[in-house]
């Protein structure tokens, strides 16, 4: 056998092995001519530029040299809502018309530009800036999905993302314990990203190829095009690669990838959305810093660490103390983050946190930061209060929570009560701000929300300073409290605060209720056959009846006019006769408002998916409910139906 035929032979075993997870050998097969070839490379002193034995690493470098690319790559502008991606269908299809779109996987991993000239490998380098990286040629040669030579003649410039597959990573923290590797993304990274090629080749990583930069005589005029051409060079491609219509089509395979991409045996954080045809693409442009024919579509936001530096308790509404971590400040998608929220006192137990010491952080979207896990041993321990923060009452645990037991003197608690009874889903008096309510408690003395109701203009106008026009503002406070009596026992149930009671559990507890007195007598046999309302739901509710402080409010609110009773929505409309589940974000509506336009119309809705609800209605992220309608064969209509619905 040649040396020529012993590359080629090599190189195919280790394409089967690598890139098409479909080995046709034995390791001892390969090790055994592996070991052929080295032993004639040494004899005959040559080496030809594809022999795998270049894959070993050599010695380390002493620094990083520049390397500036041919062309200049850009980074990816992103999405974080199905709402968002919508738009960016629909600025696409109003510039370029109706067009063909691809959807692939986001690998989080480190971005590598690889040049190659005349079909041989010819360097390697990060993204850097965009315009210059570093070069990583010895490092890269190192992995062995990443081709030293293809089909290709003249110079092209190939993007992939490196990584670690979570296998691997596994394997590596086994058998090198002393070394463990803290996660797949920064183990890539740090690699690649390593003045010994040796250490890369032992992290055993891949390439995943999916673009193109600078090339001279490459004929692929679509993304499609071009994996396949990736794929003639052998080179491993995205895991994922569907062509899509519309955005309904894309929405489809996200939703899909989501639900998998646990199984996945490497990190993502996305799907990257492009225009199918190249012409397209040119016509599209560039931004200053994105093209404007590419969008990633983020799944979870980005998880850092840093110090958690104390502990504050806040108490709520109910009385349940939760702990907020005072955080060293970190920059967390594209926020400034130096809070976060740590649940319960169990919780800081399951995750062992401390003080002084270092914590995984993560922020989905929007969505309130929170504290994942310690990062490091030490620190200073978390003690966990015995008396209350605000009131220095004893604290009550209830399972994994702290509770101040003096609801009736406990100032956040009464503030947080009034508030709550006064928003726009619960009794909706206007015009009593937070700020107003703190000055109601601490220069009024009100006490609880029955005392919003002997309020004068007089003790309004007290507290008021707005240059003259306390007197008109106080009046329309008082006409607010007034007009907040004939409020609609769904609406009332909410107010009253109940624990884990929200605006769509209150109204099935009304309409199967009918009334304050009914429910209040209520065992938790009878709570339970409610749709959505579980053990810990219920004892809540049968707990709030039995406290001598809420008897008493609701009786005083009784004396006062308050006492609504339930008025079956007869009507008949589009939605009559229909139990309804909202999920997902719409973008016309609010959740309340959607859910009072389905009531107007007949409908009933539901907080939970069963077999006797009839339709839900979702919109952007929609998750679990969705996909349990579905497999009930419930029929789902998007927000654009919803619509039409309404208007019809």
């Amino acid at each position: 056998m040649t040396m020529r035929e012993m590359v080629d032979q090599l190189n195919k075993w280790a394409y089967e092995y690598y890139v098409l997870d479909a080995p046709s050998v034995s390791d001892t097969q390969y090790d055994a001519l592996y070991d052929r070839l080295v032993l004639l490379e040494k004899q005959t002193g040559e080496v030809l530029p594809d022999s795998p034995t270049h894959r070993v690493g050599g010695a380390p470098l002493k620094n990083f040299v520049q390397h500036n690319h041919l062309k200049r790559l850009y980074s990816l502008d992103k999405v974080q809502s199905f709402g968002e991606l919508h738009d960016w269908v629909d600025k696409v299809e109003k510039a370029v018309g109706k067009t063909e779109f691809t959807v692939e996987l986001k690998y989080d991993g480190l971005t590598i530009n690889v040049t190659y000239r005349d079909g041989k490998f010819a360097g390697a380098a990060t993204r850097g800036n965009g315009v210059t990286g570093e070069d990583v040629t010895e490092q890269v040669k190192t992995i062995r999905s990443v081709p030293l030579t293809i089909p290709f003649d003249g110079v092209c410039e190939l993007q992939g993302e490196g990584i670690m597959r979570l296998s691997v990573l596994d394997k590596f923290n086994r058998t090198h314990p002393a070394d463990a590797l803290k996660n797949a993304r920064n183990a890539a990274a740090g690699a690649i990203r390593n003045l010994n090629p040796k250490t890369t080749a032992e992290r055993n990583l891949d390439v995943v190829f999916y673009s193109n930069g600078y090339e001279e005589g490459m004929t692929a005029r679509s993304q499609t095009e071009l994996v396949d051409f990736l794929k003639s060079c052998g080179m491993l491609t995205n895991f994922v690669f569907e062509k899509a219509y519309g955005f309904e089509d894309i929405k489809k395979i996200i939703e899909k990838i989501g639900l998998q991409r646990s199984d996945y045996d490497f990190l993502i954080d996305g799907v990257v959305v492009k225009v199918n045809d190249f012409d397209k693409r040119e016509q599209l442009g560039y931004t200053d810093k994105f093209p404007r024919w590419a969008v990633a579509y983020k799944f979870d936001a980005e998880q850092v660490t840093t110090e958690l530096l104390d502990v504050e308790w806040q108490v709520g509404r109910t009385g349940k103390l939760t702990p907020i971590g005072k955080l060293r400040a970190v920059e967390l998608c594209g926020a400034t983050i130096q809070r976060a929220t740590l649940n319960n006192f169990g919780d800081i137990t399951r995750k062992r946190l401390k003080k002084r010491a270092l914590v995984f952080l993560r922020r989905s979207n929007d969505v309130i930061p929170e504290v994942l896990g310690a990062a490091e041993e030490g620190g200073e321990e978390i003690v966990k209060p015995v008396r209350c923060p605000a009131c220095g009452s004893f604290l009550q645990e209830v399972g994994a929570n702290l509770y101040c037991t003096d609801a009736e003197h406990c100032r956040p608690q009464i503030v947080a009560r009034i508030t709550h009874y006064c928003s726009k889903n619960a009794c909706d008096i206007d015009g009593l701000s937070d700020k107003t309510i703190e000055l109601l408690v601490d220069k009024l003395n009100v006490r609880s929300v029955a005392d919003l109701y002997a309020l004068t203009e007089a003790d309004l106008s007290s507290i008021f300073v707005q240059g003259g026009k306390e007197s008109k503002k106080a009046q329309n406070v008082i006409l607010a409290i007034e007009k907040s009596k004939k409020v609609q026992l769904a609406q009332f149930i909410y107010a009253l605060g109940l624990d884990n009671v929200g605006t769509v559990t209150a109204r099935e507890l009304a309409a199967h209720f009918g009334s304050i007195d009914a429910l209040s007598k209520a065992a938790a046999e009878q709570l339970v056959v409610i749709d959505g309302i579980g053990d810990v739901v219920a004892e809540g509710i049968v707990q709030f009846f039995t406290e001598t402080q809420n008897l008493e409010i609701i009786e005083r609110l009784k004396q006062i006019g308050i006492n609504p009773v339930y008025k079956e929505n007869k009507s008949e409309g589009v939605f009559a006769g229909k139990k309804v589940v909202l999920t997902g974000s719409l973008v016309n509506y609010t959740r309340s408002q959607a859910a009072k336009l389905i009531e107007d119309r007949g409908g009933e809705i539901s907080s939970s998916v069963s077999k006797s609800v009839n339709l839900v209605v979702a919109g952007a992220e929609a998750g679990s409910k969705l996909d349990k309608a579905r497999n009930l064969g419930i029929e789902v209509i998007d927000e654009a139906r919803f619509v039409s619905l309404l208007n019809s």
